[in-house]
């Protein structure tokens, strides 16, 4: 599980000595949970240097935002507000800057303590889902619950369920 903050700037790289702080956007699309400041300004820059985009953003921003919006920000080097960001499926939440970083940590902690197998398998179903047919898709969902129900985890959280309580989970990893 991935948490990634963002304040300052997201787009190219860091820029020490600018007043501001400047982190690659193509970190931010690797987060499966990605918060920014509400002062966050986000761009893909690359082509203002005269560069082609890297890190997998090529890949990753059409599937996020999609296509359309994925070549405006790519070509015109067009600057998102954290709000904008958010509204465009970019980012998960926009937080008040003075926040942001206890807040993500806070969120890390708790996916962390949670049940890691079944987040990973989750994650892996979400991401498989836009390359599979939706049989293959449900049967891969079988196959995974299946999995997780014989695991400590899910006793765990089945139990606390039924006995009305928080589970405390291991994360067999």
């Amino acid at each position: 599980m991935r948490a990634v903050r963002t304040d300052g700037r997201a787009g190219g790289g860091r820029y020490p000595g600018r007043g501001r702080r400047r982190w690659a956007l193509s970190l931010a699309l690797l987060g499966d949970l990605v918060y920014g400041g509400e002062s966050a300004k986000f761009t893909m820059a690359y082509t203002a240097a005269g560069l082609s985009p890297d890190g997998g953003s090529t890949f990753l921003l059409p599937r996020l935002i999609g296509l359309r919006r994925a070549q405006e920000l790519t070509l015109t080097n067009r600057r998102l507000t954290a709000e904008e960001a958010k509204a465009w499926g970019l980012i998960t939440s926009v937080l008040p800057d003075d926040t942001l970083f206890e807040t993500a940590e806070k969120q890390a902690r708790a996916l962390a303590q949670g049940p890691t197998r079944a987040f990973g398998r989750a994650k892996r179903l979400l991401l498989e889902s836009f390359e599979t047919p939706f049989e293959t898709q449900m049967e891969r969902e079988g196959t995974g619950i299946a999995t997780s129900a014989g695991e400590p985890d899910a006793q765990e959280g089945m139990a606390a369920f039924a006995e009305k309580r928080a589970p405390t989970f291991t994360g067999h990893l």
